[in-house]
């Protein structure tokens, strides 16, 4: 009989800008943990002296994963329990993690994922367009490949969405409207939970003119009605 015992991965969801959005499961968790695998320690570090959670921290993000993923996966064989966090949001989305649940699955370890907070489903459902069906695309290739997915996703039906940043915010507006057309509706959420937030609601030709006068800042949520 092995009676080994194993470790636990939780996938702990943190605060996309108002630190109030962090749950009291989410801090136990994470206090609990033997070891807290983060995307940026450094801006990780902010949360956790926020939450005064002293787990030690180590670096795991799209740069590392493939290199550490059989050590971190060692550790959780050994017993070590693990939390994993991103800067910002759930992991795994458009973040990294994806690659580590997969890995961890694989050896039947037990992999757990707290409820929390996401930038997409705050954007959609604050939109006004339709949100009980919809198409999550997270960003778009950033170069060879952006024209051709955009022209698969023309004719859908279904609200898209997507995340983009402020220095290519323009061209990706520019290729939406010039593919799916100008008067395409379209909502963009920029800084959700932060103090400036904002979210731009019309066709896809007004929010290029109104994002050409006003200089883009801050991570936009780009929601765009399915076409029908």
């Amino acid at each position: 009989m092995n009676d080994k015992k194993m470790g636990e991965l939780f996938l702990v969801p943190t605060p996309i800008g108002n630190l109030g959005d962090m749950t009291y499961r989410a801090v136990d968790t994470l206090k609990m943990a033997d070891l807290i695998l983060a995307e940026d320690t450094r801006t990780s570090s902010k949360l956790l002296n926020h939450y005064q959670v002293t787990t030690p921290m180590q670096a795991f993000h799209m740069h590392n994963e493939h290199r550490k993923l059989q050590e971190v996966t060692s550790k959780l064989t050994a017993g070590i329990k693990m939390a994993l966090i991103s800067d910002a949001g759930t992991p795994g989305i458009s973040d990294p993690g994806f690659l580590l649940v997969r890995e961890a699955l694989s050896l039947n370890l037990k992999v757990t994922c707290l409820p929390g907070p996401t930038a997409l489903i705050p954007a959609l459902v604050q939109s006004g367009l339709a949100s009980d069906r919809f198409v999550f695309e997270g960003f778009l290739p950033p170069k060879k490949g952006r024209t051709k997915r955009l022209k698969l996703l023309s004719n859908e039906s279904r609200t898209l969405i997507f995340y983009e940043s402020p220095h290519k915010l323009l061209k990706t507006l520019g290729q939406i409207s010039e593919i799916f057309g100008p008067n395409r509706g379209v909502s963009i959420s920029r800084e959700l939970s932060k103090i400036f937030e904002e979210t731009y609601r019309g066709s896809i030709k007004e929010a290029v003119d109104y994002f050409t006068t006003l200089a883009p800042k801050g991570e936009f949520v780009i929601c765009i009605a399915g076409n029908n």
